[in-house]
């Protein structure tokens, strides 16, 4: 019998084809993972009486309708559960999402679509990060009009979008600062024009993405020959008429390809990124003759070292802040902590930022995927 690391569940009313939907988008999501719905990921449909356990992350879909009954939420909500209510339009929240949910930050099924619905819910049991990042990487005198209409229509979605010209402040050293921002992306979208690889710059974060294991959507423009270089990444190739030709910006259509497209990509991304720390702690922790005995909630990484210590490891993707430590000595208060991340590409002052933090807070540590073993080898905690 497979033990869950996960709870998943829908409550309220959903329809048979809402249930449908969101397993299939969640199943999608989770194999990037290595996960099933219903065996590593605990499944429960028209769960009002689910009792969630509370050594496992979990999270809920509340599917409004009209005099839905809210019978299992308090419960839930005491328990610090994450529900996400989800109504069927935007204008009819106050009809269809019980009281006790309104305060909530709620999703339209026929407004955000069925994906936004399951990524929200990987996103609250921890599958993926809150944060939804995305790289723009185009070359100026080619794409700058699409570029900034992606800008303002992937932010207008709630995705936090980092364009060369809008996320680099006065006084700053840019180039520092984009890689660091590319480090913390779940997505490049390469905006493939006739000489993107002719820019030096543009080439150099199509090739550091690739290294950082970070997912690229390859938006090929009409006429643009693909490179070989783009073998690896997903591709949405444009035709002249998804370019108006007087304003040279992309149609309301392609734009929502596009976003479907990154939000597929995302679980993706993660996932390999989070394999490969995963690769680089059990190998450090081989070198030094030590194992990794189990995996838990939360992505918790177990590890046994050759004097009978466990230290509990958080890999973490992307740029770990104060709030990672945080929250990774409140899920293990009684244990040895360290997060681990890929130190590569971030700003220097934020790894002498990281390495003051950890200095000052003794019981937990940061730690750089490259620095495991010899880390390890002399813990003290």
């Amino acid at each position: 019998m497979v033990t869950a690391l996960y709870e998943l569940a829908i409550m309220g009313s959903p329809s048979d084809d809402q249930i449908r939907e969101v397993e299939l988008h969640l199943s999608e999501g989770l194999k990037a993972f290595g996960l099933t719905l219903g065996k590593e990921v605990a499944w429960a449909t028209r769960g009002n009486n689910f009792k969630p356990s509370r050594r496992i992350a979990s999270a809920v879909l509340f599917f409004g309708a009209k005099d839905v009954s809210d019978s299992g939420l308090k419960s839930i909500l005491n328990e610090g559960i994450p529900v996400i209510p989800v109504a069927s339009r935007y204008s009819q929240v106050h009809v269809e999402i019980p009281e006790i949910l309104r305060a909530l930050n709620c999703l339209a099924f026929e407004e955000d679509g069925i994906q936004r619905v399951a990524t929200a819910l990987l996103e609250c049991a921890g599958l993926l990060p809150r944060q939804r990042r995305v790289f723009i990487s185009y070359r100026r005198n080619e794409s700058r009009e699409a570029a900034l209409q992606l800008f303002d229509d992937l932010s207008a979605r709630h995705f936090d979008v980092f364009l060369d010209t809008h996320g680099v402040g006065p006084a700053e050293d840019f180039q520092a600062m984009l890689w660091h921002r590319l480090c913390d992306s779940d997505v490049l979208v390469m905006l493939d024009t006739p000489n993107y690889f002719e820019s030096r710059w543009s080439s150099a974060e199509f090739g550091r993405a690739l290294a950082k294991g970070i997912s690229v959507l390859r938006v090929g423009w009409p006429n643009s020959e693909a490179s070989a270089r783009i073998s690896t990444a997903s591709r949405l190739d444009l035709c002249d008429s998804d370019i108006d030709s007087g304003t040279r910006r992309l149609t309301d259509e392609v734009i929502g390809r596009i976003c479907f497209q990154i939000e597929a990509l995302r679980s993706q991304s993660h996932a390999v990124r989070g394999l490969s720390l995963f690769s680089r702690i059990s190998q450090g922790l081989a070198q030094i003759g030590g194992n990794v005995s189990g995996v838990g909630e939360h992505k918790a990484v177990f590890a046994h070292l050759p004097d009978g210590k466990t230290v509990i490891i958080y890999p973490t993707v992307g740029v770990p802040t104060s709030v990672t430590l945080h929250e990774a000595l409140n899920r293990s208060p009684d244990s040895s902590v360290a997060v681990v991340y890929d130190e590569v590409g971030l700003h220097p002052d934020w790894l002498n930022h990281l390495s003051w933090l950890g200095a000052h807070i003794q019981v937990g540590r940061y730690v750089k995927a490259n620095e495991v073993a010899w880390a390890m080898a002399d813990w003290e905690g």
